[in-house]
């Protein structure tokens, strides 16, 4: 989406492509430092969410997804950058789901976006919830079946309902930051 444009009006487009793939990346990473721990819930309030809507909304639903494959692929690889620092470990935590849920869930927002909801703050916010669904659904699963015997009414109390709000209000955000990002990336790429 916004890569695709970029690639058109740059003279390097290959280069303005990967370092908007990347950025989005690390902004995940960063966004994972800031983390709230509910007491007796072993998954964190993080603003990564907001980061991996924002790069399926603004890179549409390939780059975005792509973005959050580096991002796990860096963790994957050792580097504390998931929530709880564990680098490799994470993936044997109750959190490791929702990390997969952010590839996923990067793609079906910039999926729906790329059909044009993105057209109005509304509809980006649409395509945000989604997304936010599709990691919940990832993420609770793994949580569920992992970590807490198959007990759906746990893995609901623990791994979606403490989050809704929030993350209600980081879709609400990525939909009003998303096209000025989206422009702003345009103009400075062109």
């Amino acid at each position: 989406m916004l890569s695709t444009y970029i690639q058109a009006r740059s003279s390097n487009p290959a280069r303005v492509r990967v370092a908007t793939i990347i950025g989005f990346a690390a902004l995940t990473a960063l966004t994972a430092r800031i983390t709230l721990y509910l007491p007796g819930n072993p998954v964190p309030i993080t603003l990564q969410v907001m980061a991996v809507l924002l790069a399926g909304l603004v890179l549409g639903a390939k780059d975005g997804a792509l973005s959050q494959i580096i991002y796990i692929t860096t963790i994957t690889l050792g580097l504390p950058f998931d929530a709880n620092g564990l680098g490799t470990a994470a993936w044997a935590s109750p959190t490791a789901g929702y990390l997969i849920g952010f590839v996923a869930g990067a793609f079906v927002a910039g999926y729906l976006a790329g059909q044009g909801l993105h057209r109005s703050r509304m509809l980006r916010f649409a395509a945000g919830m989604a997304g936010v669904a599709t990691i919940y659904f990832i993420g609770a699963l793994w949580l569920t079946y992992g970590f807490l015997g198959g007990d759906w009414s746990k893995g609901w109390t623990l791994g979606i309902a403490p989050f809704i709000a929030i993350d209600i209000v980081k879709a609400i955000i990525a939909a009003m930051l998303a096209e000025g990002l989206r422009i702003g990336l345009i103009r400075s790429g062109g």
